[in-house]
């Protein structure tokens, strides 16, 4: 009997129409336009305003109904990927399933940093393979201005908001959607990426506010050493494991932290940067919606077609880090 898969049938992303620009922020923090390019790829990204990771997160799962063509009553389980939820509880997949009316629907959130979509997806997958769910939305979004210290050029320059969300179905076959992961977590790299202050370690007092604990915190250049080998060993290893060489990868789609250690990951794998999926420049690291954004940016496009193996591949605070191999197979919107 072939085992019941989960393919993507849709995705959709909202992106803030705020644009901070490099040259924005020349005039906050000591740095540089020609800097940030060179280090890390970015030129600018988007600020939410007014609003919560909730309303970024609704707003792509919206998008990603309207694009399948069905109703949020249709969707059975909400799984947001967050590090930036609008409250500890109730759950930000609560407050969407109430802001888009999924009424038939529940649902939790998952922290695995900039992992935390890979983790996500393969997490709500496992509900369409055993058939207890037939329609899950998974979502990655983060406000991460809500958490970036805009005195901190080593972190201001990273960051941008966005949410982006994909539908999960059951394939039509067993050689459909997706394949194979590896997922793979450290703790021992908790002392380079973290927030310290408003949980149960440091809950939030005037002292943790006066300490900026309630920031991003990264020590940059012990995260870079570890990322560019992490993510493009671990890309390089489900390659390996499913027998695939560069030339059967169509897109490689790598979480968008920095564009050196994109390249590297590519080079790893035997892939042409032409066939990776970049868009930090225009977005920065929006953490876990950095992946389902370049989906649905190069789906949308007509880049992304039926047939074509696709790698998802990230890296972030834990360490968190995994791979993700899948066949393609939802039709471009408006074709079938």
């Amino acid at each position: 009997m072939a085992k019941r898969r989960a393919t993507i049938t849709a995705v959709g992303h909202y992106v803030p129409d705020t644009i901070l620009s490099n040259r924005d922020l020349e005039s906050m923090v000591e740095t540089n336009d020609q800097w940030i390019r060179t280090r890390t790829g970015i030129v600018e990204r988007r600020i939410l305003k007014n609003g919560a990771t909730s309303d970024l997160a609704a707003g792509a799962a919206l998008r990603t109904l309207a694009l399948r063509g069905i109703t949020p009553a249709d969707i059975d389980l909400i799984i947001v990927a967050t590090i930036s939820p609008d409250m500890f509880f109730p759950s930000t997949a609560c407050l969407v399933q109430e802001k888009i009316g999924a009424s038939n629907a529940w649902g939790f959130d998952l922290s695995g940093a900039c992992s935390g979509f890979v983790f996500a997806l393969v997490t709500g997958a496992q509900f369409i393979e055993n058939g207890t769910c037939s329609r899950v939305l998974v979502i990655g979004a983060d406000k991460m201005s809500a958490i970036t210290d805009y005195t901190d050029r080593n972190t201001c320059i990273l960051f941008g908001d966005a949410g982006a969300a994909v539908l999960l179905e059951p394939a039509a076959n067993d050689k459909e959607g997706i394949r194979d992961h590896i997922l793979r977590c450290d703790g021992s790299g908790k002392e380079a990426l973290y927030m310290l202050g408003g949980g149960s370690l440091n809950p939030s007092t005037h002292e943790t506010v006066d300490k900026k604990m309630h920031y991003i915190y990264q020590d940059g250049k012990a995260v870079f050493k570890v990322a560019v080998v992490g993510m493009a060993d671990v890309s390089a290893e489900i390659m390996e494991k499913n027998h695939l060489r560069g030339e059967d990868i169509a897109w490689l789609v790598p979480h968008q932290a920095n564009l050196r250690i994109i390249d590297a990951t590519a080079n790893r794998m035997g892939i042409d940067r032409s066939k990776v999926m970049i868009n930090i420049d225009r977005y920065g690291n929006t953490t876990a919606a950095t992946i389902p954004l370049c989906l649905s940016e190069w789906w949308t496009a007509g880049k992304l077609l039926p047939g074509q193996n696709i790698v998802m591949a990230s890296f972030g605070a834990g360490y968190t880090w995994g791979a993700i191999l899948m066949n393609w197979s939802a039709p471009t919107p408006g074709k079938k």
